[in-house]
């Protein structure tokens, strides 16, 4: 038994250590991208100086010329909040942001198969699993440099 549901996920990378972070949600709005950077940043125990993202329409308003944005005013406050540099990828340039689609792979292998054989009642059930898988796999992790 029980009810499938669609939801989306945050998911936050740090470069170095590789470590990430998982947030299930119900929707996707300014809500969830704030309170995913928040809670990310309390799990991996700070704020990088530049965070990369795609073109999303929670942070770009417009996209003009080359590298240049016309940024969402509420996400230019949340960047400001957290005092970090938002980079974003050209338009159609997914590999530029490769560090997470990989983990996005990864996680897809590593956590969502083990979460198939799991009932969760309430995004907070799930979130709490995703966090202890999260930071299980840390101990995994080994940046390329040192493999």
């Amino acid at each position: 038994g029980g009810i499938y549901r669609r939801m989306q996920v945050a998911h936050l990378k740090l470069c170095a250590s590789r470590a990430f972070w998982l947030v299930a949600y119900p929707s996707q709005g300014h809500e969830m991208l704030f309170d995913a950077h928040t809670r990310s940043f309390g799990a991996l125990g700070g704020v990088p100086r530049r965070g990369i993202y795609d073109n999303m329409k929670t942070a770009v308003d417009k996209v003009n010329k080359g590298k240049g944005r016309a940024v969402n005013a509420r996400f230019a406050v949340m960047c400001a909040h957290y005092l970090f540099d938002p980079d974003f990828c050209n338009v159609a340039a997914g590999w530029e942001k490769g560090i997470v689609e990989k983990n996005v792979q990864d996680s897809r292998r590593r956590i969502w198969l083990d979460a198939q054989d799991c009932q969760f009642h309430s995004f907070e059930e799930l979130n709490a699993w995703l966090g202890q898988r999260c930071r299980a796999l840390w101990n995994e992790l080994t940046h390329p440099q040192y493999s």
